[in-house]
Order: structure tokens, then sequence, then C-alpha cells
């Protein structure tokens, strides 16, 4: 018999989090939980579920992948043109959530939105595989297609367009950044009583670590 939904869960027993065992800045807090991920050889590792809101107040979700750490937050790429693209040119907000099961780990982000300079993207778009970048200009991203064969024409035009030559950066693809204001990070704990360590940015400058209950 297929086992019920409601019947699914697992107990997390494999580490603690303390306050005192967290660094005082987020970004770097982040890093050594990044690179603990790198070590345990975590699948998917910069998977993550980026949500936005649109002008009609409702949330929308889906996986982009984090593609760099700086110090003041956290970069993605993306089509302008798509559905996350324009919500986030509507509500420059957003939030980011990492779940790393095999650590019994979550990482939450919240905070501003903030498109990444033209340098920063084109150095990173022609570090891009060739068939990516290919796809970068083939694909109306998020907008309705009659067919999935479309998108193989399109392909093939730009790659007939391009030939041997160097493919540019599409006007309408770049990067953003989310600057956190807040940052959680929770670790898995027997019986449901996990442990959870925020971060708020107080008048902007400082940071300020609480214990929360699960």
């Amino acid at each position: 018999m297929d086992q019920r939904i409601a019947d699914i869960r697992k107990d997390y027993t494999k580490r603690v989090l303390n306050r005192q065992e967290t660094v005082e800045n987020p970004i770097e807090q982040f890093r050594r939980w990044f690179k603990e991920a790198q070590e345990a050889e975590v699948p998917e590792i910069n998977a993550m579920n980026l949500s936005t809101v649109g002008k009609n107040g409702r949330p929308s979700a889906r996986i982009v992948l984090l593609k760099d750490i700086t110090e003041k937050g956290f970069v993605f790429y993306t089509n302008y043109q798509s559905r996350k693209g324009k919500e986030l040119e509507e509500h420059p907000f957003a939030a980011l959530t990492f779940f790393w099961p095999e650590l019994e780990r979550q990482v939450r982000v919240e905070g501003k939105i903030k498109k990444v300079d033209q340098a920063t993207a084109e150095a990173y778009f022609s570090s891009r595989p060739r068939g990516s970048q290919l796809g970068a200009w083939a694909s109306p991203q998020s907008q309705e297609i009659d067919k999935r064969g479309l998108l193989e024409v399109r392909e093939k035009e730009f790659e007939e367009r391009f030939a041997e030559n160097p493919i540019p950066k599409p006007e309408h693809w770049g990067g953003y950044e989310l600057i956190p204001d807040y940052v959680e990070f929770w670790q898995g704990r027997s019986s449901r009583l996990h442990d959870r360590i925020a971060y708020d940015l107080v008048n902007g400058t400082q940071w300020q670590r609480k214990r929360l209950a699960p």
C-alpha cells in the first residue's frame, strides 16, 4: 500500500547550530555553509528557489542557479523579459531559498534586487557554453509558443547568424544581485525542534543575530 502523504516524515539528527558558532556577517556565514555543502558533494548545490511578486500582489517561485556570491549579495542571471524579469522590474524585492537535505540545512534570504552592470553580465555570458548562449537568443522566455519546433528553428537561425563568430550577450539578458536585509540559517533537529539563527540588517548598516523558535 502506498504511504500516505501525511505519514511521510524524517527525523533530523546530524548537526546542531549554536548562535556563538556563527559569524557576524551572514554572507560570510553563507560562504562557510556553502563550502561545507561542496565538501559533502551536495548535488545541485547552487540551485535556489527564487520568489518574486507581481504588480497584482501574487507571489511566484521557480528554481534558478546562484552564479556568484559578492561582498554585498547573491547573483543570478536570466532573461529580463521573462515573467520573473518583469516582476522584478515592477517590484525589486525577492526571496531566495536553498535546501541541502544531505546536511539537513536550509537558508532563506530576503532583500532588494538590482541589475548587475553590463561588463559583469557580458563577462559571465562569454563564459557560458555556446549552446547556452544560443539558447538565450532563441528562447522568448515565458512567452506562449505553438510548439517546441519553434525553438529549434530559432536556435538554428542564430547558429547560422553567428557562424564561427563570438556570440554577443542579448540586450534582453543579464544578471541580478539580491542584496539581503534578512538571512536565516536553519539546521534540522530531532522532534522538529530545529535550530534557526536569523540575521536582520538594522539601520541599513549593522547585522543583528537572534535565535528563532522552530
